[in-house]
């Protein structure tokens, strides 16, 4: 299977690179409104979309990735909410493995039932623990996935899921908030989770300003993911994608 991406996030990894992904939801985003973002995305340097989200009741995911793919040259990795949001359109695709709740359908079961489809999309494959944090209200996705998020004051379990995690041989290890989440992610459990891995670590949900996103950067997130927030404000995608290749730097 394909291994570029996966090498392109390790490298930026130990060159202590910084790297900006914007996260498009197809049901709140209308043909229109993904042009002006493709636009913006492209001034902001951003490093890859993800698409997809909890629900994706639309259909038209793939006709989104054709769109992306056909007006930018940034690579596009899905970031399925099911087994049904997968086309062979995109780059990559986050195989989400829950490390954080105890639903065997999104541990294992769900990955059962599209192993067959996934490998024939020929996309490659990023073997993802996925863990949820406590954002401080519930998310979809913690409602999707009838599971508890880590309690945000809890480095202790995030740390021993994510290393769980990484020794079970995921290559990427994802903290997310959710999407509206009204509190970030701590810097501080970042940071803890950060030093004992030796994976690329991505973080999302809840933010909302450059500040922060430069302030996860520091604390250790290679992949910083915003989505909300620049769905409510597009022209945000700028000052977050500058922030965060700034902290590249320090």
């Amino acid at each position: 299977m394909k291994n570029q991406l996966y090498q392109q996030l390790c490298a930026a990894r130990s060159q202590q690179k910084k790297s900006f992904a914007v996260l498009i939801d197809p049901d709140k985003m209308d043909p229109q409104q993904l042009e002006k973002l493709i636009a913006l995305g492209k001034t902001a340097q951003v490093d890859y979309w993800f698409v997809g989200g909890s629900l994706v009741v639309s259909n038209h995911l793939e006709q989104m990735v054709v769109d992306l793919k056909t007006k930018s040259n940034i690579p596009i990795i899905l970031f399925p909410g099911s087994p049904s949001q997968i086309t062979p359109q995109a780059d990559a695709l986050l195989y989400l493995s829950l490390i954080s709740g105890r639903n065997p359908e999104l541990l294992i079961g769900q990955h059962v039932l599209s192993a067959p489809a996934v490998k024939q999309s020929g996309l490659e494959i990023l073997s993802t623990g996925y863990m949820v944090i406590d954002g401080g209200a519930p998310t979809t996705v913690s409602y999707i996935s009838n599971a508890a998020p880590i309690p945000s004051n809890k480095n202790e379990i995030a740390i021993c899921t994510a290393l769980a995690g990484e020794m079970l041989g995921m290559k990427l290890i994802y903290m997310d908030a959710g999407s509206g989440a009204q509190k970030p992610i701590p810097t501080a459990m970042i940071q803890a989770v950060a030093s004992q891995i030796a994976v690329p670590l991505i973080v999302g949900g809840g933010i909302t300003t450059p500040e922060k996103a430069a302030e996860n950067c520091r604390a250790g997130a290679n992949l910083v993911v915003v989505g909300n927030a620049i769905e409510k404000d597009p022209g945000l995608i700028t000052e977050i994608g500058a922030a965060i290749k700034d902290s590249s730097s320090l």
